[in-house]
């Protein structure tokens, strides 16, 4: 088991208390469907912080890095549907990372996730290579199902208008490490030293849902 496919789009925002209900009504209903019906789109999971703020991760699973540049993808971000726009401003310290898989071991939909943002440092491929016969190790381990590394590699894209309707540029991650499990202590309790500097945040998953032709 692993990720499905060669790449992914690795997603964080909050999202305010008084919009998260027909948020997570027009995730489910509307714009996961949309999504997993373009080509490359295989699967999509979206969990919401642990801790109960703001904050959501949504992953998208790909067939190929070349599904984030494509014609029917293109002009659905620059053709969304009017409740599209009325969400799209409330995605507020938005952070998308349009990645290459690096290494994938287990699975991936579990009850939670922890997720970490950080940068290799001058020695990627010695980071990589440290971080590579842990994965497997943590798939097997007690309370936990899967770990994943992605390293954002951005297509050259003029922005689009969904973009310019959330009002902000996007931030990116640089590299992003991800593991699943059925224990949240088990999830929150994971270190690395190459993993220290990094961004962290645990998530419950709320919905996991595969295209239609997986």
């Amino acid at each position: 088991m692993a990720l499905l496919g060669s790449a992914a789009l690795a997603m964080w925002w909050d999202m305010a208390p008084e919009m998260r209900d027909e948020f997570e009504h027009w995730h489910s209903h509307e714009h996961f469907p949309e999504r997993l019906s373009l080509p490359g789109f295989r699967r999509a999971s979206r969990w919401r912080g642990a801790d109960g703020g703001d904050g959501f991760f949504v992953l998208y699973e790909l067939s190929e890095h070349g599904a984030l540049a494509s014609p029917e993808y293109l002009a659905r971000l620059n053709a969304p549907t009017p409740w599209s726009r009325k969400l799209m401003p409330h995605h507020a310290n938005m952070v998308r990372s349009q990645c290459v898989v690096l290494e994938s071991a287990g699975a991936v939909a579990a009850a939670c996730a922890l997720t970490v943002r950080f940068s290799p440092g001058e020695d990627a491929a010695a980071t990589q290579a440290a971080i590579r016969p842990w994965l497997p190790q943590l798939a097997a381990a007690p309370g936990l199902v899967g770990a994943h590394l992605l390293r954002t590699q951005a297509p050259r894209l003029a922005p689009t208008l969904e973009q310019q309707i959330r009002g902000n540029a996007d931030r990116e991650a640089d590299w992003v490490f991800v593991a699943c499990g059925y224990s949240r202590e088990a999830v929150a309790a994971l270190e690395h030293p190459a993993l220290n500097d990094g961004v962290r945040g645990v998530y419950q998953l709320r919905l996991c849902m595969v295209g239609p032709d997986h």
